[in-house]
């Protein structure tokens, strides 16, 4: 069944789950197994082959992880869908799969740090080319493109600083150069943006972030076009990064909620954020949803709301930052984010704690930026705490 005609919570809920599981449970069973028996040999062999449908080994396949895969192929509207133990799994076996020595890769300077590492030193080492890109001149990375390339890596909006990128602008001159376009969409969530129907080729989510939603499994999950996703499924199963079914199950279960939890935190993240703007203390916000962030209008045609994150930089540095986080009531000081509770932290521990405080100058992120990820709670709660903290700097 096509989901396209129905609205995301809707896929949220029902893709993937439209046939009746075993015992005719309603919801998703966990098949915990490693191996799978056969009666007939004919039939293992066509299934091995890929002539009938059916599961081999869960190193490769597994049922419930693909009502997972399933679900995601559908949100993000692509032809096929595979799964991974983590996001950064997701994203590096991505990148193995498709490049070769003697590539060419055109990204930007605001990627995830994980990402950022792999581009400034995994791939160099097998003698991949790597084009880091000032992140909103997007004329810089037309240019870059034009040069040739192979891949063409994206991030919008950013982590940390929430920049934006005209997607459907730098897919279009990626296809123009024959360049493959990957889009981490984990910020956005597909409730937000969907990079497949502005000309992306594949889409990553770090599926331990907002479609979970609750901090507690890892997950990564990787959609696009169907001969991409197989080369990077072939990598997989033998790399062996798998999703165990366990993990898939808290995923689909979290994603049930989706729609609900990201339009409170879109609600959550534009009051928090217009609080801050007007702060004294807080020299800088970084939120796609106010006016005056350099990628509004860009956000405003491609997103259909603009996330749960947002960053910002207090006045007098460092020190501040930590008088800020530790007097806040209604956060956990951890490295993540798109959870149902506020997460808040600097890059220096969270999203750049690969990176030296020199690469992370390099980036132009500062040691006085917060990443803060509201959660579910009341807006005027946590504004009320935000500002309690900010009184005693």
């Amino acid at each position: 069944m096509n989901f396209k005609k129905y609205k995301q919570g809707t896929a949220s809920v029902w893709a993937g789950e439209l046939k009746l599981f075993h015992e005719g449970s309603s919801t998703v069973p966990i098949v915990n197994t490693v191996t799978y028996a056969y009666k007939d040999l004919d039939e293992w062999y066509d299934v091995a082959r890929g002539k009938k449908e059916g599961h081999i080994y869960s190193r490769n396949t597994n049922p419930t992880v693909a009502v997972l895969e399933e679900k995601i192929r559908h949100l993000e509207q692509a032809e096929a869908a595979t799964s991974f133990s983590t996001g950064m799994a997701a994203i590096s076996n991505t990148l193995f799969a498709l490049l070769k020595p003697g590539d060419r890769v055109v990204s930007i300077k605001d990627s995830y740090g994980g990402t950022s590492k792999l581009f400034l030193e995994f791939l160099p080492k097998l003698n991949i080319e790597v084009e880091l890109c000032e992140t909103e001149n997007h004329e810089q990375l037309e240019m870059e493109i034009r040069k040739g390339c192979d891949l063409v890596y994206l991030e919008s909006p950013t982590n940390p600083t929430l920049k934006i990128i005209d997607l459907k602008r730098i897919a279009s001159a990626a296809q123009k150069a024959g360049a493959v376009v990957v889009a981490d969409n984990t910020f956005a969530s597909p409730i937000n943006q969907n990079p497949i129907a502005l000309g992306v080729d594949l889409v990553i989510h770090s599926a331990t972030k907002f479609l979970g939603g609750h901090s507690d499994t890892l997950c990564g999950l990787v959609c696009g076009k169907k001969e991409l996703v197989q080369k990077i499924f072939d990598y997989r199963e033998i790399t062996g990064a798998t999703l165990h079914p366990e993990t898939a199950y808290n995923v689909i279960r979290g994603m049930k909620t989706l729609e609900l939890r990201v339009l409170r935190q879109n609600e959550n993240a534009m009051a928090v954020a217009r609080f801050l703007d007007q702060h004294p203390k807080v020299s800088q916000v970084y939120y796609p949803g106010l006016e005056s962030h350099t990628g509004h209008e860009i956000a405003k045609k491609q997103m259909r709301g603009f996330g749960g994150v947002l960053s910002f930089e207090l006045e007098g540095g460092y020190e501040n930052v930590k008088t800020l986080l530790h007097n806040m009531k209604f956060i956990h000081l951890a490295a993540s984010l798109g959870s149902v509770s506020t997460l808040a932290g600097p890059p220096r521990t969270t999203s750049h704690v690969e990176l030296s405080e020199k690469q992370r100058k390099q980036l132009g992120i500062s040691e006085s930026l917060v990443r803060y990820s509201v959660g579910i709670e009341n807006s005027e709660d946590l504004i009320e705490d935000l500002n309690q903290a900010l009184e005693l700097i």
